[in-house]
């Protein structure tokens, strides 16, 4: 495997504390010691980055890449390509596909398929099957396919008494359940968030209370259970202020949001019409701002994208016939630093730890971390680089991004996967 050297970097390692200037070198995908024996060959390969960042690559644990079954859409190696341009060295797979991954076949085909890919590729495996809600999956079966976790993200689990059986089942193998928290009911396949913008537009609306009742249930069968719960894309300020209060009551819950809950508000929606259509939808400024304190303090544990790709004839469908979710991968990094780190003063190392060092932690998976013997995945950001978002640029199909022609700050210009380059910015 060729030998790779970072030479003049500003080195930030969340899990180490690190941020200094220095290099890396990388020998047979992992981190090596820089003083090596006298009589060692050179390295193949030196990258100068020099200005730029070289930082744990980003590991994101909420992407939806379509395959099996939704292929026109995105498939594994073009969502694994728009992963890699994005920084991302680890991206875990929601099971809403078709057929949903709902079996110990359909978990190997993903992972049997990622191994292809330029970057690690995990997936979840559904809570019940077909995400119908009726019955509970063979747990064991398909932890020992390799599914990371589980799920029924794109559906809500609406049986209490389903979700408790779940839980009482995942905590036999300390398994995580990741959980979509929307009231079904309410929210139907309603376009945009109830409130001021759904009232002038005329359209029914998803309302927060919808998302806080079910955080809040989860919440609660967490504590009761001893389970491990994460939260979805939590995108409400009582959804922030529920989760902060179970935490403190010793629940072993965690949570995630996305760029989009902390950069929009539903304001955008009349412009950007089917673009700004998300699930959960885009907020209010009060629930973004609650959303950027809970970033802060610590309530949030994850920054993760909700890659959710579309063609590009159904995202030209009017709002409310065209479907929820935005191509998040290619923007996650450089939207973040943009608006957390130039607007609101949080530390590059704050947000390399949300979206790399915890999710990875979470996962129970040795990556988010630049240490000597560490898997070689990292990147190279260019901090100063200001660009405009172009999606005929994008390695994703999905093209159906709200931050399209956006001027953003950072880029990333290199991506490492166990020691190879698996992209460079051109």
């Amino acid at each position: 495997m060729p030998m790779l050297l970072i030479k003049n970097g500003r080195i930030v390692d969340p899990a180490a504390g690190t941020d200094r200037i220095g290099d890396l070198f990388v020998e047979n995908g992992k981190i090596a010691p820089l003083h090596r024996v006298p009589g060692d060959l050179p390295p193949d390969r030196i990258l100068d980055a020099s200005d730029k960042i070289v930082a744990p690559g980003l590991v994101d644990m909420h992407v939806h890449f379509r395959d099996p079954g939704l292929t026109y859409k995105e498939d594994i190696l073009t969502g694994t390509d728009a992963a890699a341009a994005g920084g991302v060295t680890t991206a875990v797979c929601m099971p809403n596909t078709k057929p949903v991954i709902d079996t110990p076949e359909t978990v190997r085909y993903v992972l049997d398929k990622g191994a292809e890919s330029k970057i690690n590729l995990l997936t979840y495996a559904a809570v019940t099957r077909g995400q119908l809600g009726r019955e509970l999956t063979d747990m064991e079966a398909l932890y020992q396919a390799g599914a990371a976790a589980f799920s029924d993200d794109g559906v809500q689990l609406q049986s209490a008494s389903l979700m408790r059986q779940a839980l009482q089942n995942a905590k036999v193998r300390d398994l995580l359940i990741c959980s979509h928290c929307e009231d079904t009911d309410m929210v139907q396949n309603y376009a945009v968030n109830e409130g001021i913008i759904s009232k002038r537009l005329g359209l029914p609306g998803r309302p927060a209370i919808a998302e806080e009742l079910m955080v809040a249930r989860d919440a609660m069968l967490a504590l009761e259970t001893g389970a491990r719960v994460h939260i979805c894309h939590v995108s409400t300020a009582g959804s922030v202020e529920i989760i902060r209060h179970y935490k403190a009551k010793g629940a072993r819950l965690t949570c995630e949001t996305c760029p989009q809950y902390f950069t929009l508000t539903e304001d955008i929606v009349p412009a950007k019409g089917a673009m700004a259509r998300v699930n959960p939808p885009l907020r209010t400024a009060a629930d973004m701002e609650a959303i950027i304190e809970g970033l802060r303090d610590g309530t949030i544990d994850v920054i993760a994208t909700d890659h959710a790709p579309h063609s590009d004839e159904e995202k030209s469908r009017p709002l409310p016939d065209a479907p929820s979710g935005m191509s998040g991968l290619e923007t996650s990094l450089a939207v973040t630093y943009t608006r957390l780190c130039l607007q609101l003063d949080f530390s590059v190392s704050e947000i390399l730890r949300l979206m790399s060092t915890a999710p990875a932690k979470l996962l129970g998976l040795e990556k988010g971390r630049l240490a000597v013997g560490d898997d070689a995945d990292l990147i190279i950001f260019d901090p100063a680089e200001n660009w405009t978002v172009d999606t005929a640029r994008f390695h994703s199909k999905g093209h159906n991004t709200p931050f399209a022609g956006s001027l953003l700050t950072g880029r990333v210009k290199y991506t490492v996967c166990g020691g190879k380059v698996v992209y460079a910015d051109q």
